[in-house]
């Protein structure tokens, strides 16, 4: 599949510029566009919020994205960096027509995954960096750290499906069973159970 790509951030724009140009960069490399994806949305939103995050999760080996440039897929380089990666390891392909970028399963790609990997592991780095030092400057501020000892977190994440879980263990439905279902690990749940007292009672 060919997708072209279109987006613009306020509905005062029109998208017509960037599908003359896919349509020429198409025609010139005798390709058919099968899919159009056109959004008015802000590169700040969420990728999981726009039209091209639920495209990426579809995208198939030699599926190609066309966009007008980069800068169209995101609001960042880190994010636009994750978005190719993410497509290389599909290996789907993007091609831009502006900066006449063909991304894919290349040299030019790989050493652009290698750039995206390191950006990744140094944000990862300094963000592990502040937090210590922030952590320390606490500790040495007299500040208590995380919960006090013996005490629980006021909300998890099955907090509010407490009705759900009594329904499911009351037709006989297994913990693991339950806890795959609700995306946790089945000690987290048989501890949420049990704490909140949500088994059936036994019949007597």
């Amino acid at each position: 599949m060919i997708y072209g790509y279109l987006r613009v951030s306020t509905d005062k724009q029109s998208t017509e510029n960037q599908r003359f140009a896919i349509l020429k960069f198409a025609d010139e490399r005798r390709l058919q566009i099968d899919h159009w994806v056109e959004e008015t949305i802000s590169a700040t939103k969420p990728l999981a919020e726009r039209q091209l995050g639920q495209l990426l999760d579809q995208l198939q080996p030699d599926d190609v994205l066309i966009v007008t440039e980069l800068s169209r897929l995101g609001r960042s380089l880190l994010e636009v960096m994750s978005i190719l990666h993410q497509m290389m390891g599909q290996e789907a392909k993007v091609f831009t027509t502006k900066e006449h970028y063909e991304l894919g399963n290349t040299i030019s790609s790989k050493v652009l995954a290698f750039a995206f990997s390191l950006s990744a592991e140094i944000e990862r780095s300094l963000i592990s960096s502040r937090t210590k030092e922030a952590l320390a400057r606490k500790k040495s501020e007299g500040q208590q750290l995380g919960r006090p000892k013996g005490s629980y977190a006021t909300t998890t994440k099955l907090t509010g499906k407490e009705p759900i879980i009594r329904e499911l263990l009351a037709k006989q439905v297994s913990y693991s069973a339950i806890a795959r279902i609700l995306g946790v690990h089945r000690g987290t749940l048989t501890t949420f159970v049990k704490r909140h007292s949500l088994a059936p009672e036994p019949e007597g």
